[in-house]
């Protein structure tokens, strides 16, 4: 198995994803980001996994009710609906995707399940491979600390040793990804601000979008 790479080939548009452990600032990050982007004049368009779909609100708010199998099939479904229902437009549309969360948060969220990668893998079998995924992470203890101070929203965040074991899983699966060939950036959130993250993955995002590459089969 090669990994969900869409036989299809590429979109106009640009879907960049943004993952990485609770607490490390990624979705303040996605909407400077976004900000960015279309300060510059380009046309963005912002979502985030699981989707405001009522699948994906059910996602979001029953990691209490469902675990394991169960919540894996829920954000896989809710990704493969989203995929076709509004990023895939977008990206037709020639917009830049800009999506909070991917599939490497399943692979570490549902990694916490105890699922095996193999499995999260075949579930988002077929998927649209991003132009660019971004794994921002940092330090357990500093990511610990900004998760109590705003509170978890999932019981894998409410964990005591989340942040440690979030981090630790993101790097396996942003091995994960290379290995199948998907571009990764990662990138240190310990100690710089938020602003400096976003301008650095905007840098990153201009340079994929001059650099569009074929899919890796």
């Amino acid at each position: 198995m090669t990994g969900p790479v869409e036989a299809s080939g590429r979109l106009a548009g640009t879907l960049i994803t943004l993952d990485g452990p609770g607490g490390v600032g990624k979705s303040t990050v996605a909407g400077l980001v976004v900000d960015m982007l279309a300060a510059a004049g380009l046309l963005v368009h912002a979502t985030s996994q699981p989707s405001r779909a009522s699948l994906g609100e059910l996602a979001r708010h029953g990691t209490d009710t469902y675990q394991g199998m169960a919540l894996a099939c829920l954000c896989a479904a809710d990704r493969h609906h989203q995929l076709a229902c509004e990023i895939l437009p977008a990206l037709r549309e020639g917009r830049i995707v800009v999506c909070d969360r991917y599939v490497a948060s399943s692979l570490v969220l549902q990694g916490l399940d105890g699922l095996p990668a193999q499995v999260v893998w075949q579930l988002n079998h077929g998927i649209y491979r991003p132009d660019l995924s971004i794994i921002l992470n940092g330090d357990p203890q500093v990511i610990d600390a900004r998760l109590r101070a705003r509170g978890g929203h999932s019981r894998f965040e409410r964990a005591a040793d989340n942040s440690q074991r979030e981090a630790g899983l993101y790097v396996h699966a942003t091995a994960d990804l290379q290995n199948k060939c998907w571009p990764v950036a990662t990138l240190d959130c310990t100690t710089d601000p938020p602003g400096t993250i976003a301008a650095a993955i905007v840098s990153l995002v201009h340079q994929a979008l001059s650099e569009k590459s074929p899919a890796c089969l």
